[in-house]
């Protein structure tokens, strides 16, 4: 369990190494042609860009410090690798939300959160959609009576309803049967608009 675990993490780190590059190179990952891109970083891209900045200043004066301090090189090294990977941490995932949006098909909804979670949702079992916005949700990735929660900055957007169940499989890989999802979207009116095109008119 914590080896599937551990190989789930290391997996992680190298799809968000990927990612910068896509970032670099102005990619997405998995947009086949014609498919709705529906974004999700409004509003965590302030925040995250406030807090990669203040880590760069940390990581600079904390050197600074040490090296002042006469602390010895193995203690500066240790600490050194640990900001910087902080830091490389933090542009994985900005690369990473950027590069995987959610999108939709003719076929699927396929909701993701950088390279942490990834569902893919079939559009016949989809019965209803709607919008309304929360602003209390705990978990970026959470599951509570077969609802599925997705949340960018403790905010949802968007609830959708099935037919029947589908299995989610969360970040470090626990399994959950789910029947209604709620997450966000920049645009919530265009995810509405691209997912009620072939529901019916009461819905």
């Amino acid at each position: 369990m914590m080896v599937a675990a551990a190989l789930r993490i290391v997996g992680f780190e190298l799809k968000g190494l990927a990612a910068i590059g896509m970032w670099i190179a102005r990619r997405r990952h998995g947009v086949p042609p014609g498919a709705t891109v529906v974004t999700y970083t409004k509003e965590q891209t302030f925040m995250l860009s406030l807090m990669l900045f203040a880590m760069a200043v940390e990581t600079v004066v904390v050197d600074l410090l040490l090296v002042a301090f006469d602390v010895p090189a193995w203690i500066r090294w240790t600490v050194l690798v640990a900001d910087v990977y902080g830091l490389l941490f933090g542009v994985m995932l900005a690369a990473a939300c950027v590069t995987r949006p959610h999108v939709i098909t003719p076929g699927e909804l396929r909701l993701r959160y950088a390279a942490y979670f990834d569902l893919r949702v079939p559009r016949e079992l989809i019965t209803a959609v709607r919008a309304g916005r929360t602003y209390n949700e705990a978990s970026m990735v959470a599951v509570k009576d077969g609802r599925l929660t997705m949340a960018v900055s403790s905010q949802t957007n968007v609830t959708i309803e099935l037919a029947e169940p589908v299995t989610a499989i969360r970040p470090l890989g626990r399994r959950a049967e789910i029947t209604s999802i709620r997450f966000f979207a920049d645009q919530p009116d265009a995810v509405l608009a691209a997912l009620r095109s072939e529901l019916s008119p009461s819905v």
